[in-house]
């Protein structure tokens, strides 16, 4: 047997304990997460009829909060990121056939019964979705814990000349989809820093 499939076949028996261990803990919340008819046009708008009232509710402070980072920053570039930051995550979920909670996730893309739904794949792929031409704020890439056990990646979003310290962080990873967003020196889970990209291997 090759290294690759003893691999394979050491992640699948982990993602099975996991599962064992997780259902006898009575932590029997591991579920898919799916939304309905929630799609992405051609100019990277995301729709969704079946809004809910607490998803505006995020909507509208999150874009208060990118508001209040600066006076200059502009109020459409806010509701725009906050609008898309919120609902985007969901696109994702059915992308990546989310499982709740995150960590299960992650076993199960080591295991290779899902392709995507790590930290770093919310994080390449709401930063993607994201990216305009913003005259008011950065968005840019932020890391923790880089090469450690811990290590997590998210977008953050700051208003232009700000310090990083000061961005808002976009973790959509956390929750399952459900973002989360804090400023990032506030964030006792985690040290915040800019992201570098990892090096290639020779």
């Amino acid at each position: 047997m090759n290294a690759f499939k003893t691999a394979h076949i050491t992640n699948l028996i982990t993602l099975f304990l996991c599962t064992v261990v997780l259902i006898l803990s009575g932590c029997m919340y591991i579920s898919p997460i799916h939304f309905d008819n929630i799609s992405v046009d051609s100019d990277r708008h995301t729709h969704y009829p079946a809004i809910t009232s607490t998803d505006k509710i995020k909507i509208h402070d999150l874009a208060e909060d990118i508001m209040a980072l600066s006076p200059d920053v502009d109020k459409a570039e806010a509701q725009l990121v906050a609008y898309e930051a919120i609902l985007y995550p969901k696109v994702l979920a059915n992308e990546y056939q989310l499982m709740t909670p995150p960590n299960y996730q992650n076993q199960m893309v080591n295991a290779g019964v899902r392709k995507k739904g790590l930290c770093y794949h919310f994080a390449q792929d709401l930063t993607k979705h994201l990216d305009r031409p913003y005259k008011t704020l950065t968005l840019e890439r932020m890391m923790s814990y880089q090469g450690k056990l811990l290590e997590h990646n998210v977008p953050s979003i700051r208003a232009k000349g700000q310090k990083i310290s000061e961005a808002i962080i976009l973790d959509a990873w956390r929750n399952s989809a459900d973002l989360y967003w804090i400023k990032a020196k506030k964030d006792e889970s985690y040290n915040w820093v800019r992201y570098v990209p990892p090096k290639p291997k020779v």
